[in-house]
């Protein structure tokens, strides 16, 4: 069995290597416009300093969407366009400030939650503790919130700090990523998503019928930071009270104080809607192919981020790449056999939303869910359900490149259990591995714009990143800004990027896909339901 296996490894890396030895020498190019020409810090900088956060449908967003089909025309690329899908209302910070003012006076570190509305004007209630986590928590404050600035989150104590804040990937660490992990389907672990997304609404009624005024989160995170991330933006769905986030040391003075006296708060919170396209759009560019019929490959990253800061590390970083990989290949006027698409995808930070609509329009269906309740709730549901039907586009799609874990540089590539296209991929990487990118992990990756791609069995793929600060410090956090990115990281991706691209462009075979899903059994048929999970 492990001859026939490396047998048919080595097939596969010489089926790769004519193309790889016909464009080996544009390695070379590529590494030139890379290093020595670079435009992605231009890139990324613009994206941040110039154009701030990019919350999905808001007036930044729009711009983002103009300028950068505005740079992909520049360049030379063909086919720019945008598609749209729904979304729901648009929203913006233009102020916030909130103050504890009983009982002594300080301002504290907050924002405001997204698509939760304004205060018109400084709203001032005490305060009272009231954490709720699930429907059931709401029985024990019945009665109890009239008038009052609700802290909904438990004031958990502060924990030490037990890893480096910043990393890079040691030898030991890609090569944990390289133990395949078998899939093991729960069905009870969706609902639990199901219902955990659905209860900040729940809360919001809960909390509009009771009275309250306003409410308030504490950070996940210590050290000050703020996040402000929500998910109520659906047209008539949004929330009916302000929400604020609060750093995690100021949240938990607020609680300790409410535990001896009254405490009072002041919101101000400036925010306002956008309601004249409630359509989001996802950008793309083209670089076509010599050959119609081979089909293409994509590059994408999402060009959405929160707003607590600029959206650097998530993910101007990996839009950045993408364009700058754009750029490359069309200056060096390649041609490969198979069209190279660029995508900059909208709405990732509230579910995958644009690279599922891509999916949806282009490669595959799948039936609405059964239960009335969760059709509404999106990809999460949507893109679970079976059987899948493929479209006619499904077979044009010939690889697909993700990025979008932060700025640092890449070390490698996920293949999501396609163990088929692994030993292609490490053979296409091996010009880069003085460069660091020296794996190809059978372990999975998710929480991005590969995930729905991958499902459906289409050679789809994330790269592995240097996690840097990504994780610790900056991920959706109130320091996501430009002084987060490093800039050799960067370029370095950007030539990854590009040679990946072309050798999958122009490889003689496509990438090996993975197998068109059919519903899974349950990992353990016969597991009963953890009460402690409910």
């Amino acid at each position: 069995m492990k001859a026939f296996i490396a047998a048919a490894a080595s097939a596969a890396l010489l089926a790769a290597a004519p193309a790889q030895a016909a464009e080996l020498t544009v390695v070379n190019r590529i590494n030139d416009q890379a290093f020595n020409h670079s435009q992605v810090l231009q890139t990324a900088q613009h994206l941040t300093d110039q154009i701030g956060g990019r919350l999905t449908n808001s007036p930044a967003m729009r711009k983002a969407e103009t300028w950068t089909q505005g740079k992909f025309r520049e360049w030379g690329l063909s086919n720019v366009h945008t598609e749209g899908f729904e979304f729901g209302r648009g929203w913006w910070i233009e102020d916030s400030r909130v103050r504890m003012v009983a009982p002594r006076p300080i301002t504290l570190r907050a924002i405001p939650v997204a698509w939760t509305p304004p205060t018109a004007g400084p709203l001032t209630a005490e305060v009272i503790v009231a954490p709720m986590a699930k429907e059931r928590d709401f029985a024990e404050w019945k009665g109890k919130l009239a008038g009052k600035i609700v802290l909904v989150t438990w004031p958990a104590p502060p924990r030490d700090a037990t890893t480096a804040p910043f990393q890079r990937l040691s030898a030991e660490d890609l090569t944990k990523r390289e133990a395949y992990v078998q899939p093991a389907f729960d069905p009870e672990a969706q609902d639990r998503a199901i219902e955990q997304r659905a209860f900040a609404g729940k809360l919001d009624r809960f909390l509009k019928a009771e009275g309250a005024v306003a409410w308030a989160r504490m950070s996940y995170r210590d050290n000050g930071l703020v996040h402000g991330a929500g998910y109520q933006h659906k047209v008539g769905e949004t929330a009916t009270l302000p929400g604020v986030e609060i750093a995690a040391e100021d949240y938990r003075r607020l609680a300790r104080l409410a535990k001896v006296g009254p405490v009072k708060l002041e919101i101000d919170s400036k925010v306002h809607f956008e309601d004249a396209d409630t359509r989001a759009y996802n950008v793309f560019a083209d670089l076509p192919g010599s050959d119609p019929k081979a089909g293409y490959v994509m590059a994408g990253a999402h060009l959405d981020s929160w707003v607590a800061a600029d959206g650097a590390v998530d993910n101007a970083a990996g839009s950045a790449v993408i364009m700058e990989a754009a750029r490359i290949l069309k200056t060096l006027g390649v041609r490969p056999k198979r069209t190279i698409r660029f995508a900059l995808w909208s709405g990732e930070e509230q579910g995958l939303l644009g690279s599922a609509a891509y999916v949806e329009r282009h490669l595959a269906s799948r039936p609405p869910h059964a239960d009335p309740a969760k059709r509404d709730l999106g990809p999460m549901v949507s893109q679970t359900t079976f059987p899948v039907t493929t479209l006619p586009g499904y077979r044009d799609m010939a690889g697909y490149f993700n990025i979008d874990n932060g700025s640092g540089k890449l070390r490698g590539i996920y293949v999501e259990g396609n163990m088929a296209a692994a030993p292609v991929l490490k053979g296409w990487l091996e010009p880069f591995r003085g460069q660091g990118v020296t794996t190809v992990a059978a372990a999975p990756t998710g929480g991005t714009d590969h995930v729905f791609l991958a499902r459906l069995g289409l050679p789809a793929f994330q790269f592995i990143q240097d996690s840097l600060d990504y994780g610790s410090t900056t991920h959706h956090s109130s320091v996501d800004t430009y002084d987060h990115l490093r800039a050799e990281d960067l370029k370095q991706a950007a030539a990854v990027m590009a040679w990946v691209l072309l050798q999958a462009a122009d490889a003689k075979t496509p990438l090996p896909g993975n197998v068109v899903p059919r519903e899974p059994s349950p990992a353990d048929p016969f597991a009963y339901p953890d009460p402690a999970k409910k």
